[in-house]
């Protein structure tokens, strides 16, 4: 089925549809036309109503639109990713209602939503999780993905451990029924510039029938960066094979290679101090520090990523699909780094410390199966998936860390050195343990209208989970040969969606979750395989409404949730290098989206994120003393979230759009001693259609240049870019 790709004016020669056939990552489909205006009408532009009539592969397997599904689920489609000009996967998942992230380089995949936080929130790419999100699921430049998709609250019922929070899926560009060429040209601030260029050709079979198509998508950029010293060059590549073996059955071979290498990579600008050296509430800059960059000469980050995936879909017969995909991960990526930088009492030096070496070898390898059958019960619909997933996860890390202070350097004027002059730093790595990691999963969906327009939605998952940690050092009492721990977690949904009308819809549901309980099984220590005999349990309730009114040129959503997490891990009062299972989180809050069409020139959309999280049941270690947290807001969590994108079509050929993103306060530290402001920023973006091939769009970011932090710890900021120009030209043909 081919996706529609006729909105006004911006980009509609270039959008790159996402209409494939039978694969594991179905097309976002839209079920019929928008009505505007009382009468039928191309597809609104990209930021106007959010369109409730697609369907997504992460709110369920079950084949569900966003209006069928008793969750708050977002589909964040191609066309939307260009007028928005998200230049990553991360600037396209601030789009998601109560979504923040950011990417320090140590956990370059941050990212928040639902008032939780790192292992708590899955980030998958095309429905697999790699298990180690807070560092894969740092930013990939757009190029290459289709679309992003999201569902809030639990979703271990489809994913696995993790994802109490929420799941956010990043999915690759692949095959369409059709032959194009596309191309992009970007130049910006910062000596940034970007080539990219994809491909869609038949190979056989009848034009836009049954056949062979392949696709390739590539993209290489660079930048010298905002802050002293930085320069970041990245490449992806993205291939794959569709074919049509037969009538009932289509082979799909994906294959995705990423390269990224950051020099001399930015990792905060230190705060100021009190006279007793120690920083406290509203976190400040020293002037003229913000382009600072405290790392050493050689500082570095370099990534490497293969995917290889191969999707096989079967129509067994009129109402049952099989679907098999086969999936291997690999990953390699290197720090050199001083990292840490705090001000003296006096705020005249950095001191600098915090110097690791560190190489990941990762490895991923599974193979899941899928069924989807049609039937009904007592003559309505009933719908059933079944699955089996099946692992392999292998992570060995091989880190060399000095924690102490190297130096202290004038915060203007100072030479940053080289890594391998710290004293006590050798070159070499020596690796620490391997963490493996086994997995099977049993899966079991069911949607069954019991009613007309009332249907009950259910989920279940089994996880048998293996962990074995083998040790590569020295052994220890502490840190023994080997460790091994199962865990064995159900978890699942059950939901109800109600239509009133074709126009709306509420729903309810409870769903349950569970997560690692000290972070990630990809890098539990022994302390935590040997003390922690269970996964956290998460738990979700969770109402809302999907509505559709003013003749279809408006559409919004509402969700009200409260999640509740136990078991969490925290430090042993008498034994800080342990950890606990004990403690408890939780979160209550709010989400609207909606979106206009004003005029045949004017659209609208936006989202706003209420959220009240905290520690219920949370002790630190503060000094050999156990010191509650109790009431306390997690860290680098934000109450409030909003996303607002105005598009306004002037003439013909001609848009102007302008966007704001506002971020409420954030806490640095557990005791919330530390804490970052608020701020708004504010994109603007004029965009011209040359012609029926070619578009081009000058955009300007952070327009006011505001000065803010996208992520802090207790004595550094992880200062956001300051304001930014680029040109685009995009072609099709």
């Amino acid at each position: 089925m081919k996706k529609t790709t006729t909105y006004p004016l911006l980009l509609a020669a270039f959008a790159s549809g996402s209409a494939q056939a039978l694969t594991t990552e179905p097309a976002v489909e839209t079920l019929a036309p928008t009505i505007v205006h009382g009468a039928a009408h191309e597809e609104p532009a990209p930021n106007g109503p959010i369109d409730l009539n697609v369907r997504d592969s992460t709110g369920s397997r079950l084949g569900l639109t966003l209006r069928e599904t008793p969750a708050s689920v977002t589909v964040i489609s191609r066309e939307q990713i260009e007028a928005r000009g998200s230049l990553n996967t991360q600037e396209i998942a601030r789009g998601i209602p109560g979504v923040d992230n950011a990417s320090p380089p140590g956990n370059a995949g941050a990212v928040s939503y639902r008032g939780f936080s790192g292992g708590q929130v899955s980030q998958l790419f095309n429905g697999i999780s790699v298990q180690y999100d807070s560092v894969a699921g740092r930013p990939v430049d757009s190029w290459i993905y289709d679309r992003v998709e999201a569902i809030g609250g639990p979703a271990t019922f489809l994913f696995g451990a993790g994802a109490v929070g929420g799941a956010i899926n990043y999915v690759t560009k692949l095959p369409e029924r059709d032959t194009f060429y596309d191309g992009q040209l970007r130049l910006g601030s910062f000596d940034s510039r970007q080539i990219s260029a994809g491909l869609n050709q038949q190979l056989a079979g009848e034009p836009g029938g049954r056949g062979h198509y392949l696709r390739i998508d590539a993209n290489t950029g660079s930048s010298h960066g905002w802050v002293d010293g930085n320069h970041s060059r990245a490449s992806q590549i993205a291939a794959s094979l569709l074919s049509d073996l037969g009538d009932d059955v289509t082979q799909t071979f994906a294959f995705e290679y990423q390269h990224e290498q950051v020099d001399r990579p930015y990792w905060g600008t230190p705060l100021k101090t009190d006279a007793d050296g120690v920083v406290r509430s509203t976190g400040r800059i020293l002037d003229g520090t913000r382009f600072k960059n405290y790392n050493v000469n050689d500082g570095l980050y370099e990534q490497s990523v293969l995917w290889a995936r191969s999707l096989t879909e079967w129509r067994a017969g009129p109402n049952l699909t099989l679907k098999n995909t086969l999936y291997y991960y690999r990953a390699e990526r290197d720090y050199r780094n001083l990292e840490n930088y705090r001000l003296n009492a006096g705020n005249s030096l950095v001191l600098r410390s915090g110097a690791l070496l560190q190489r990941h070898e990762q490895s991923l390898i599974g193979n899941r199966v899928e069924g989807l059958y049609r039937s009904t019960l007592a003559g309505l619909p009933s719908d059933w998936s079944f699955g089996v997933d099946v692992s392999q996860n292998k992570i060995t890390r091989y880190p060399t860390s000095l924690p102490a202070q190297v130096d202290a350097v004038d915060p203007y004027d100072f030479s940053p050195g080289d890594f391998y002059d710290i004293p006590g730093m050798t070159r070499g790595h020596t690796a620490d343990r391997d963490n493996r990691i086994r997995t099977l999963a049993l899966t079991l969906e069911n949607r069954s209208e019991v009613l007309p327009g009332v249907a009950i939605v259910s989920a279940l998952r089994k996880d048998f989970i293996d962990v074995d940690l083998t040790n590569r050092r020295a052994v220890t009492a502490s840190s023994p040969a080997s460790a091994q721990r199962s865990y064995s977690p159900l978890t699942g949904r059950l939901g109800v969606n109600w239509e009133l009308s074709p126009e709306a819809s509420l729903y309810a549901q409870y769903a349950t979750a569970a997560d690692p309980p000290s972070g990630l099984l990809a890098t539990a220590s022994f302390a935590d395989v040997l003390n922690n005999d269970k996964l956290t349990t998460g738990r979700q309730a969770e109402v809302g409404g999907k509505f559709n009114f003013w003749d279809g040129r408006g559409s919004a959503t509402v969700a009200v949730y409260e999640i509740k997490r136990k078991n969490m891990a925290t430090a042993d009062p008498d034994n800080p290098g342990v950890s606990l299972p004990v403690g408890a989180q939780s979160a209550r809050g709010i989400e609207l989206a909606g979106g206009l069409q004003l005029t045949s020139q004017l659209s609208l959309q936006g989202n706003v994120a209420f959220v009240d999280p905290k520690y219920d049941d949370f002790s630190q270690s503060v000094g050999g003393v156990s010191v509650s947290r109790n009431g306390n807001v997690p860290t680098n969590t934000p109450r409030r979230l909003a996303n607002l994108w105005l598009d306004y079509a002037f003439q013909p050929g001609w848009t102007a759009s302008v966007a704001a993103r506002y971020v409420g306060r954030m806490y640095a530290d557990a005791a919330n001693t530390v804490w970052t402001p608020s701020y708004t920023v504010f994109d603007a973006a004029l965009s011209h259609r040359i012609n029926r091939n070619l578009n081009v769009t000058a955009r300007v970011r952070n327009l006011t240049d505001k000065v803010y932090a996208a992520n802090a710890t207790p004595t550094m900021y992880y200062l956001g870019a300051p304001r930014s120009v680029e040109l685009t030209l995009q072609a099709r043909f």
